[in-house]
């Protein structure tokens, strides 16, 4: 059994001046909810549940998923405070099954091996993995540097122009029980990445597989391109 938390429970405020109405994850791309997208990917690699992690307006994902037909079920936890990146993945954790789970961002799309990602994650021993995509020419993401061998996360670098480098793309491993001891409210990455590089097996698991982040308006318009002719599947 496969399992996977989906965050979207953001306000979106950055997407706010193109998207007004639903919650980023719903935004429309290429005629379909950025979500269904997500979905479909989530399905066809084989996952069995997928647990949403819901915020702002959370009643409009909810009717929507009444929905949608698939073989996965669904199930939801809504923050009623806003709870940080971090808080949300730990509440969300708590309706998990298995003992390793995926996290993906809800306004992200990455192509990943997820079998591959999960079997590296386990041979690893790691508390949690990362997906990473190398990027060029890019100051709208902080860079991953890792230890080529071991695939060991070394350090994670704030955001800066850089011509070339990897970063954090937003698809996450977890074992079930690494948040558990945390705040109820943090930052994923300020307060759990960040700190415990040393100290903790943090593996990234690096891939080709076509990126976006639909959080801007000119990322939000490029994917209408991309989804609109199959792009997105290109790996």
């Amino acid at each position: 059994m496969m399992e996977a938390v989906i965050l979207a429970g953001g306000m979106g405020t950055r997407l706010r001046s193109v998207v007004s109405d639903v919650p980023k994850c719903m935004a429309p791309v290429a005629d379909k909810p950025f979500l269904q997208y997500l979905l479909i990917a989530l399905e066809q690699s084989g996952f069995d549940h997928v647990i949403f992690s819901l915020g702002y307006k959370s009643e409009v994902i909810e009717a929507w998923l009444k929905n949608v037909k698939s073989s996965m079920t669904f199930s939801s936890v809504i923050e009623t405070t806003p709870l940080g990146t971090g808080g949300g993945i730990r509440l969300a954790l708590s309706q998990a099954k298995e003992n390793d789970v995926f996290v993906l961002n809800g306004d992200t799309y990455l192509n990943v091996d997820y079998k591959q990602m999960l079997a590296i994650h386990l041979s690893a021993h790691a508390q949690a993995t990362i997906a990473l995509k190398q990027l060029h020419h890019f100051d709208r993401y902080g860079c991953v540097d890792i230890e080529q061998t071991s695939q060991r996360i070394l350090q994670f670098r704030e955001k800066q122009f850089c011509e070339s480098g990897l970063i954090n793309g937003g698809v996450y491993l977890f074992h079930k029980e690494e948040l558990i001891s945390l705040p109820e409210k943090f930052s994923i990455e300020k307060d759990y990445f960040e700190p415990n590089v040393s100290s903790k097996i943090l593996i990234g698991y690096r891939t080709d597989g076509y990126f976006i982040d639909i959080g801007i308006p000119e990322d939000y318009s490029k994917s209408q391109i991309d989804f609109k002719d199959g792009r997105y599947k290109d790996v």
